[in-house]
């Protein structure tokens, strides 16, 4: 067997070569391009899927860290060296992965980045889908054109560097984990369920971006005013969701 052939045999599958994943991944890049996904965008769409199998396969090595147990002193020692090796490595190769799809990291997270890139469709896609079932924890409906909410998310990803674009789903599952009751009065009362009509100065919180836009209020609120003025989104919008988010943080629904 090749070294670089992962043998499925055993389970009654054919092996995985190299030749055919990488026949997977152009399909995957000819099938976004035909989506109409830009080649650098499905690029780095890829990547970033690579650089997340890799994590995945980290965390993985993790749970088998403990020899049997069986095993004596310097097999445990040794099974442990080994597997904390495989887990570092795999790191690196993760990281490698992350660098092709976006470039060197220069800075945290939330931070400036060296080489920062325009929003992208990508980008856009990528947070429409981690807010879309975010939101539908706190509504059922959403009656924003979607043009406009295309419109919000950029200026809402205009805030980040590229790395935070990345992580972006991650920070906005851990802010409504956190502010659970509060977004609960406050969709509860401006929200699509209440008595607050769509067209308005709470407008946003008919839409899943507002679950973005809050994030961004409450860990970024001058860049985001910066991003909103630059995209001339309607005024409004943000200064509704503001005294919204305020009046929420402890009143009754």
């Amino acid at each position: 067997m090749r070294r670089d052939t992962i043998d499925t045999a055993e389970m009654g599958r054919p092996p995985l070569d190299p030749a055919s994943v990488l026949n997977a991944k152009n399909t995957l890049f000819e099938l976004l391009g035909r989506a109409g996904v830009p080649p650098g965008e499905a690029e780095e769409l890829i990547a970033l899927v690579e650089a997340g199998a890799v994590v995945d396969a980290h965390s993985e090595t993790g749970k088998a860290r403990s020899a049997p147990a069986a095993a004596d002193g310097p097999y445990d020692a040794g099974w442990h060296d080994g597997a904390r090796a495989m887990g570092d490595e795999l790191l690196r190769v993760a990281e490698r992965a992350l660098e092709r799809a976006i470039g060197p990291a220069s800075g945290p997270a939330g931070g400036a980045a060296q080489g920062h890139h325009l929003v992208g469709r990508v980008d856009v896609e990528r947070a429409k889908v981690a807010v879309t079932p975010l939101y539908l924890a706190f509504s059922d409906t959403s009656d924003l054109d979607p043009e406009v909410s295309d419109e919000v998310l950029t200026a809402v990803l205009g805030t980040m560097s590229v790395v935070g674009r990345v992580a972006y789903a991650g920070q906005l599952e851990r802010f409504t984990d956190f502010h659970r009751r509060r977004l609960e009065r406050l969709y509860a009362r401006y929200g699509p369920g209440s008595r607050i009509a769509v067209h308005g100065r709470y407008s946003l919180l008919h839409s899943p971006t507002s679950i973005a836009v809050l994030e961004r209020l409450t860990a970024a609120p001058e860049a985001l005013r910066e991003e909103w003025e630059r995209a001339e989104l309607p005024p409004a919008w943000l200064e509704g969701l503001t005294v919204a988010w305020r009046a929420s943080e402890a009143s009754p629904v």
